[in-house]
């Protein structure tokens, strides 16, 4: 036994002479490895191609500039110019003419009051015709001309809550307030105040935009 063997190990580990030999791994530990590397590379060449084809077609979650820079869209909440309100009359150039459908007496003309002092013109007062007398269960009807519905009909209706609005074929500019059953009084004053001031005034609306 040569003096470089270490104790105890003889056979074919035995080192004979004045060289020590070469420990190589075996080849298909090399092999094994070199397929290992080359199997990652392939997979992350993939993954990375992946990404690149989803980037194509989502757009990146960016919206591309002509200088080549992405940018977010942002959405916006903007108050568009105030819509236009047609013209409504005062009550001071509209005429009523009050009549009483109901059993109750007296209820004309005190309601013909209350609306002059609200500062409306009285027209004619007194009893309901036969079309309408003892007929109308509800609060009262509104009637005029088709060209007030939206104008004068719409002021006298802020006075009197849940009437009902009709128009007939007369041509004149007059109104007709007809008490009915369910009658209790005119709206709160200062109630129709705040209702007609609403529909006098113009109200904003809001628009979405997108900026990017």
């Amino acid at each position: 036994m040569s003096m470089l063997t270490p104790p105890g190990m003889g056979g074919q580990y035995r080192i004979t002479g004045d060289k020590y030999p070469r420990m190589r791994p075996p080849r298909r530990h090399g092999r094994l490895v070199a397929a290992v590397v080359a199997s990652t590379a392939v997979l992350g060449l993939v993954g990375w191609g992946t990404l690149q084809l989803i980037d194509v077609f989502t757009g990146g979650g960016e919206t591309a500039t002509a200088s080549g820079a992405g940018t977010h869209c942002r959405t916006r909440t903007a108050a568009a110019p105030a819509a236009r309100v047609k013209p409504l009359p005062e009550p001071g150039r509209i005429t009523v003419n009050v009549y009483n459908a109901t059993k109750r007496t007296g209820l004309a003309k005190s309601t013909a009051d209350e609306l002059k002092k609200r500062g409306f013109r009285i027209g004619n007062v007194g009893n309901a015709s036969k079309q309408y007398d003892k007929k109308v269960k509800g609060t009262g009807i509104l009637l005029g001309s088709p060209a007030a519905q939206d104008t004068s009909l719409r002021v006298l209706g802020t006075q009197l809550a849940g009437a009902e609005s009709r128009a007939d074929g007369r041509k004149g500019a007059d109104l007709d307030l007809i008490i009915g059953d369910a009658f209790k009084g005119l709206a709160n004053r200062a109630a129709a105040d705040r209702t007609l001031t609403t529909l006098t005034e113009p109200q904003p609306t809001a628009t979405t935009k997108k900026s990017c």
